[in-house]
């Protein structure tokens, strides 16, 4: 069975910077009662707290924190780039331990953002960017849907064959 890396935010778990969840989705639900999704919050797995202070990325892209070109940085001034790599590794890890072609991420995150991510000021704009796993994942093939994209990512799992 074709498995989903997916948000812990997504499904209800409070692990957001804020201490919130963003979810449960009833397509999350029914992937989660099929056995399909491997959960993960990078940041958490990165070894940041709950809550934590906000971070975002300066230029919001986070294949420039890939490269070494830019960091997360929270609205303190502290640099948590080797937090987020070292969970968007352990993403990767996972991907590659269970065979993961398509991951549902959250939305914006300077984590998980698969579109648009904040521009860096703290001051509420987007930029069209990825987050550092997001950016990680879509280097090695998989598929990064967010939650706004429920849909197109229920279409890619049927043309793989997996539902």
């Amino acid at each position: 069975m074709e498995k989903i890396l997916v948000s812990r935010c997504l499904l209800g778990h409070r692990v957001r910077y804020d201490g919130g969840a963003s979810g449960p989705f009833d397509r999350l639900q029914q992937w989660l009662d099929e056995g399909r999704v491997v959960a993960l919050c990078p940041e958490v797995a990165g070894g940041l707290p709950t809550p934590r202070a906000a971070a975002e990325i300066p230029g919001g892209q986070g294949a420039q924190v890939l490269d070494g070109d830019a960091a997360v940085i929270t609205t303190d001034g502290e640099d948590l780039s080797a937090q987020f790599l070292s969970g968007a590794h352990q993403a990767l890890d996972l991907v590659r331990e269970h065979g993961i072609r398509i991951a549902v991420l959250k939305a914006n995150s300077p984590s998980c953002g698969n579109l648009l991510t904040y521009d860096g000021t703290f001051s509420g704009v987007k930029v069209r960017g990825e987050g550092v796993t997001a950016a990680l994942l879509k280097r090695n093939g998989v598929l990064v849907f967010s939650e706004l994209e429920l849909a197109e990512a229920a279409l890619a799992l049927k043309a793989q064959g997996a539902e």
